[in-house]
């Protein structure tokens, strides 16, 4: 299973939970520590203006890891194609 942030690897598909939405973006729990976080420009194939218009609070969602950073403890994520 996926513990830690070392534990990811680009590219890899994740169910995640909705935690927290803000005006950039949605962060997401995919079970390390760290919660990952869907850009507003990440979260669907077309143009988002408010991501509550995608995704709620608590909501199961995939998500792909596109990038990790390991020493600022950051994970990005995508939900583009998915």
């Amino acid at each position: 299973g996926i513990y830690k942030i070392d534990d990811l690897n680009i590219g890899m598909l994740l169910p995640g939970i909705v935690t927290n939405i803000t005006q950039f973006g949605a962060f997401i729990d995919i079970g390390v520590k760290q919660d990952g976080l869907v850009h507003v420009s990440q979260l669907a194939d077309k143009f988002v203006k408010d991501p509550n218009e995608v995704v709620k609070l608590n909501q199961k969602v995939l998500v792909k890891v596109t990038e990790i950073d390991v020493a600022r403890k950051r994970i990005a994520l995508s939900m583009k194609g998915l």
